[in-house]
């Protein structure tokens, strides 16, 4: 079977795991100043998080907004339209997700999803399709010219990569709610989904909405290239907003007194248990050292 990579797939490189985190923690820390130069000037910031099934945009969404405000930085991820959504103009359920003055939004999936899986699955009309490429630019064009900053990222990975991370996900326990019906229709119709994505770039690709295409196949390397990137797009600055510099004393106390314990309902404490637990095998399991070894039988002798 071929693999097929959508665009140019820059070759997996194994980035060793101290400079990964040194340079994660380089850009978090650049992107703590980019919320504090958000919330200080009333910017808005959208983000759209677009591209291939397991393609790592969740990811890069978790390492973005780890240490970031929940109040400043939020995601919006919406689920299937209502009936009532679904009589709506299209792009209206997503203006109530727009940020307000000081806030950064994180599009987990976008009115993009029109011209991708409701365009290969057949969820919406010729018709419907061929408006959304008509209005969107348009739509996009009146949100940057009110003063949002607004970027557009597709991630894109390989087939077989694609298809690695699926048998991932059905092994792991804890990710296996991500394998969707759609996922599964996604590895059938591959090619229909490069097609629905080629149209839909050459429609909505605009000098005031560009998309950018992240390389992904290295989740690792897909990660800081995205957020070094858009850093990188963004007007801001180190605002020094007269933060706290030390912490003062605490007061020795005076008539304050305790409760007794007995009048609080506490968690049981499970972990002293567990670690004995963990202590007890791994003395169990360890191998006893050569100098050990030769004690034992100079004593035997």
């Amino acid at each position: 079977m071929a693999s097929y990579a959508e665009d140019i797939v820059i070759p997996k490189v194994k980035i060793p795991n101290k400079l990964y985190e040194a340079e994660l923690y380089r850009l978090q820390v650049e992107l703590a100043k980019l919320q504090r130069w958000v919330k200080t000037t009333g910017a808005r910031v959208v983000v759209i998080f677009e591209g291939r099934d397991a393609a790592g945009k969740g990811g890069v969404i978790k390492r973005i907004t780890q240490y970031l405000s929940p109040r400043v930085a939020r995601i919006a991820a919406l689920p299937a339209p209502t009936e009532r959504e679904k009589g709506q103009w299209y792009f209206q359920r997503y203006v109530q997700h727009l940020p307000t003055a000081g806030e950064i939004v994180l599009f987990d999936r976008s009115w993009y999803n029109r011209a991708g899986v409701e365009k290969v699955m057949g969820f919406s009309t010729e018709e419907e399709i061929a408006r959304f490429m008509h209005q969107c630019p348009t739509f996009e064009k009146m949100l940057v010219d009110d003063g949002i900053l607004l970027r557009k990222y597709w991630f894109s990975v390989s087939d077989d990569e694609q298809y690695a991370r699926f048998e991932s996900r059905l092994k792991d326990p804890l990710r296996q709610w991500k394998l969707s019906p759609m996922d599964l229709e996604s590895i059938t119709r591959w090619e229909d989904y490069s097609r629905a994505k080629d149209e839909m770039m050459a429609e909505t690709d605009t000098q005031w909405a560009p998309w950018y295409v992240v390389a992904a196949d290295t989740k690792k390397a897909a990660r800081l290239n995205m957020i070094s990137h858009l850093l990188s797009t963004l007007p801001y600055e180190d605002i020094n907003v007269g933060g706290v510099n030390s912490l003062p004393q605490r007061p020795k106390a005076r008539t304050y007194k305790r409760p007794d314990v007995d009048t609080n309902k506490y968690v049981p404490d499970i972990t002293s248990a567990l670690v004995d637990q963990y202590k007890g095998k791994k003395d169990g399991l360890r191998p006893e050292s050569s100098k050990k070894k030769k004690m034992k039988k100079k004593k035997g002798k």
